[in-house]
């Protein structure tokens, strides 16, 4: 875990470690496959981000997280890893965070019924909550997910993708669950705030379209000792993210046809520098930065409706981790 998270986390470890317990338990199987792989999930876990910020949200108001708070980090943790799983059979993954990943171990068939298995725990959850907005929001939740990934994939057939498409699709396939995280988090302590739920619900969806903006820069320069997973994956499915978008939003329509060509012809070769020199040189990456710190800054205006507290803060960090984040 690296000394950001650890900072961001801080407040909240506590709570965190209490955490790890009740989705351990929330994941419980009598299927022995089921339990070796979640073991091996629990071992390789990332930066547990969504969960983290739901029990900060929780905390904003300097509410002790309950139950309910416990409950929604759990279910939002269940449909990420799902999301996750269903990925990386979809785009043929080898790795993730510089481990193998569960379709490379156990196979693509086992993968998907683990995603399976994760969403049906996901479904029990919201059984749980007993209450219908919440069932609401996990539900549109789940829509947006969906709708998001089916959207790229479909974008991908056409080999075209606007910004204005683009930036709907990471919304769906990406912000909506960190905006659910913080928001389910906050409310489970604070349902009679309904300006300040609206707040950190835009929070959520502000930071969670800077995060994965920030992370389609990383499949276009990064590198698996830093990202923990191999780049250039996008361009090899024709998924189009806003790196490029940029670049091709220069060119006319047999430009734009020529280019993906190319590019196409270097991932064959295994020639990625000429890839990364393209889209540096383009400025695609330079422009990338820049939405990711206009996002950032109207998750920070969100925040600043909240009383100052140390949880807070760590929203804060937060914002700033993934501007500056490596990985």
């Amino acid at each position: 875990m690296s000394k950001i998270i650890k900072k961001i986390r801080q407040p909240i470890n506590s709570d965190m470690n209490k955490f790890d317990v009740f989705l351990q338990n929330n994941l419980k199987s009598n299927v022995k496959i089921i339990n070796s792989v979640v073991n091996y999930m629990i071992k390789t876990k990332g930066k547990q981000f969504r969960s983290i910020l739901c029990l900060l949200s929780s905390r904003l108001l300097n509410e002790k997280p309950n139950e309910l708070s416990f409950l929604s980090a759990s279910t939002v943790e269940c449909l990420h890893v799902a999301t996750l799983l269903h990925d990386d059979v979809v785009d043929d993954a080898d790795i993730r965070r510089g481990w193998p990943t569960i379709n490379k171990i156990w196979k693509n068939k086992i993968s998907i019924l683990i995603g399976d298995y994760l969403f049906s725990k996901s479904l029990i959850n919201i059984a749980k909550f007993q209450d219908l907005h919440c069932i609401d929001i996990l539900s549109e939740v789940s829509k947006r997910l969906s709708e998001g990934e089916i959207f790229q994939i479909e974008k991908a057939m056409n080999k075209s993708m606007t910004e204005t498409e683009y930036l709907k699709m990471i919304a769906d396939k990406t912000a909506s669950l960190i905006s659910a995280s913080c928001y389910l988090g906050f409310y489970s302590n604070n349902n009679e705030e309904k300006e300040l739920c609206i707040a950190i619900k835009n929070y959520g969806e502000y930071l969670g379209i800077a995060y994965q903006i920030k992370d389609d820069i990383f499949d276009v320069i990064g590198n698996i000792e830093n990202t923990g997973k191999s780049s250039n994956l996008d361009l090899k499915k024709n998924m189009l993210t806003l790196p490029y978008i940029h670049l091709l939003e220069k060119y006319n329509k047999k430009e734009k046809k020529d280019f993906l060509i190319k590019i196409k012809k270097f991932i064959n070769k295994n020639e990625v520098s000429k890839i990364k020199r393209m889209i540096l040189e383009s400025g695609g990456v330079d422009y990338s930065n820049d939405k990711i710190k206009y996002y950032s800054e109207m998750a920070i205006n969100e925040l600043n409706k909240f009383p100052d507290s140390v949880y807070k803060d760590s929203l804060i960090e937060a914002v700033d981790f993934n501007i500056n984040r490596k990985y």
